[in-house]
């Protein structure tokens, strides 16, 4: 070694250490490179395969791409790396009290009672239509208004809050597209999808022996109403918090008892009454 070194002062050479390769980023253009310099398909899909990649894969990209030769089978092999790049899709929650964080669908109250936390109201579906004041009805020819009822099973809801004002988040559909094609709470084989706080109404429900039910159409000979009664209904604000999101509030207190959101009603009479959907709470 030592006459090597004796050999390089009295010559003057210098040797100069490789230099570590640079990483390198492959684009759409270098792809373009290397099929322009004969490199075969094979060796190009190992390239895209072992290297840090950023492929346009917009489908303009890809027709200029397949125009200047680049076949089908390396095409997709940039298609398959960036999906493999992609991030995975935000896991759900169901609890959590940030409306920012994705949901699954559907209507929720936020609790306080510990921490604050997202609580899911599952909807029920009326199990029976009932009719009111008949005898009264027949009684004055249709003068007098004949009440139609839904009822729901059980005397109280399953979820129970103690705020009079309670505060409450419709995540719909459009809130976590992704998850848009699963089963929705807001569609049925009869109810169209929801997509707006506008398409409910906040009512009071009325205990009854094993069940409550919800006054949703009158009759009298001068025709009839379906829905709810707007003497029935109670008032609530709403506001977008992000696309599909909405805060709801109601606007009164709300006294201890049974309450619920009913879905908009397709149909008509008691054929509509039966296809309601509630959303109910209980208000400790």
């Amino acid at each position: 070694m030592g006459r090597f070194a004796n050999y390089l002062a009295v010559t003057g050479l210098v040797i100069l250490a490789p230099y570590p390769a640079q990483a390198e980023t492959l684009s759409n253009d270098t792809i373009v490179l290397l099929h322009n310099a004969g490199i075969s398909d094979e060796a190009i899909i190992a390239k895209i395969a072992n290297e840090d990649a950023e492929f346009d894969t917009s489908t303009d990209a890809l027709i200029q791409l397949s125009g200047k030769g680049i076949t089908g089978s390396v095409i997709a092999a940039m298609i398959e790396r960036n999906a493999a790049k992609a991030p995975p899709p935000s896991s759900l929650s169901l609890d959590s009290p940030d409306p920012m964080i994705p949901h699954p669908a559907g209507l929720y109250i936020l609790q306080s009672d510990a921490a604050p936390r997202m609580h899911r109201i599952d909807y029920t579906v009326s199990n029976q239509a009932k009719t009111g004041g008949i005898f009264g009805y027949a009684l004055t020819g249709g003068i007098a208004s004949m009440s139609i009822k839904v009822a729901i099973a059980n005397e109280s809801a399953r979820t129970i809050t103690p705020s009079k004002r309670a505060i409450f988040y419709f995540f719909f559909d459009e809130s976590n597209p992704a998850t848009a094609s699963n089963v929705s709470p807001w569609a049925g084989a009869t109810v169209a999808a929801a997509a707006s706080p506008n398409e409910f109404s906040l009512i009071g429900l009325m205990p009854k022996k094993g069940r409550r039910e919800a006054r949703v159409g009158s009759m009298n000979i001068g025709g009839s109403k379906m829905g709810v009664m707007d003497k029935d209904r109670l008032s609530f604000d709403y506001d977008l918090v992000r696309p599909g999101v909405y805060k709801v509030t109601p606007t009164v207190d709300l006294s201890p008892g049974e309450y619920g959101f009913i879905q908009a009603m397709p149909g008509a009479a008691v054929g509509g009454a039966m296809t309601a959907r509630v959303f109910d709470f209980t208000v400790k």
